[in-house]
């Protein structure tokens, strides 16, 4: 007995990640009379709410996008050459981030020493924000250094691709998972959403 939800794509191995760069709709692949594949707006298909996405061609869409994987592992593979902890730039800035608020927190509970009540007031409402914030920035940092690339990852992806002719659907599935969170794509632009 199948579940809602649990088939998996047959077609292409960007199924699920390719989304309609005019309303967000996933984008299913469709055959024409002649065999050949393209995306296609769901929204579109169903109520033709949506213009839709134009010519998307799956194999040539394919195609650059993993040409776009090749070259975002070559920047992780010049970043991990010798600098192992400096993978994820977007992890650095979270860190920056972090610590000013940090500081903010501290130079508040200093000039506290001796304040009327209208001030602690207003100091407190003001921590409370800042540790809301602190809070979220821990949790996002945590997450992201679950998702970010060692460099021992980085030459396992790295591998997949090299000999991308060769890696099973499924692997290829794996590879697309791990990289990229969405692709919003119409034929006159296409817009990728990295996890990394």
């Amino acid at each position: 007995m199948a579940f809602p939800g649990q088939h998996k794509a047959k077609s292409t191995w960007l199924a699920g990640k390719v989304k309609c760069g005019r309303c967000g709709a996933g984008l299913m692949n469709t055959n024409n009379p002649k065999g050949n594949s393209y995306f296609r707006c769901r929204k579109r298909a169903d109520a033709r709410s949506c213009e839709g996405c134009g010519t998307l061609r799956v194999h040539e869409f394919e195609k650059s996008i993993y040409n776009e994987m090749v070259k975002k592992l070559q920047v992780f593979q010049v970043l991990t050459k010798g600098h192992p902890a400096k993978v994820n730039p977007k992890l650095t800035a979270l860190n920056v981030e972090l610590a000013e608020v940090d500081s903010e927190i501290e130079k508040l509970l200093d000039t506290l020493t001796g304040a009327n009540p209208t001030l602690l007031s207003y100091a407190n409402s003001k921590i409370e924000e800042l540790d809301t914030k602190r809070q979220s920035l821990m949790k996002a940092i945590a997450d992201m250094r679950t998702s970010t690339l060692s460099p021992g990852h980085v030459k396992s992806i790295s591998g997949y691709l090299t000999n991308w002719d060769d890696v099973s659907f499924e692997d290829r599935r794996l590879v697309v998972d791990g990289l990229i969170a969405k692709i919003q794509a119409t034929s006159e632009n296409v817009r990728i959403e990295w996890k990394v």
